[in-house]
């Protein structure tokens, strides 16, 4: 399994096939154990479950490119971009996600701790500057866990960049 996006559930998934998985790769786990991210996180949840019950899509996509760190001026533009709508219709699915990473964006090394899959957990050296130190406790917390950095890559990391990595930790199982 890979999961990029959301890597608690492909973790979660793992836990619950067991040995079904003989493999799993995470990049840029979207954790962050700082107090005043998970705060953040909180109250990011709190305006998403709101809007959404509001039925307010459009909105519920402000919410996420605030967390995100869009600039509320940059917001208006982004409302006449051509996907915009498709973002509002999927609106809903970011609560999904939300659900996937918990209530406060915690690594989640109590639950990474039983997980027997050999994980290989990456991120880039030019990415955000909390997402190697969550991959980092993630790798630390789960058993069987390799820790690579990707020399130069964002949080878009590159095909070219990932496929070599995967197409090695893949091939070794």
């Amino acid at each position: 399994l890979l999961d990029r996006a959301v890597p608690q559930g492909a973790g979660e998934a793992a836990l619950k096939l067991g040995s079904k998985v003989k493999a799993l790769a995470l990049y840029e786990p979207p954790y962050n154990d700082d107090p005043e991210a998970r705060q953040g996180w909180r109250m990011y949840r709190q305006a998403l479950d709101a809007t959404l019950a509001e039925g307010r899509n459009s909105d519920a996509v402000d919410v996420a490119m605030g967390l995100f760190g869009v600039p509320p001026e940059q917001l208006a533009e982004m409302h006449n971009y051509p996907v915009w709508g498709m973002w509002e219709a999927i609106a809903p699915t970011l609560a999904y996600d939300g659900a996937v990473i918990g209530e406060e964006a915690a690594v989640p090394t109590e639950r990474a701790a039983t997980l027997a899959t050999p994980t290989l957990v990456m991120s880039g050296t030019e990415t955000y500057p909390f997402m190697p130190v969550s991959a980092d406790t993630l790798a630390k917390a789960i058993p069987n866990a390799q820790r690579r950095v990707l020399e130069g890559q964002a949080h878009e990391v590159k095909p070219e960049a990932i496929a070599p990595v995967l197409v090695e930790f893949f091939s070794a199982r």
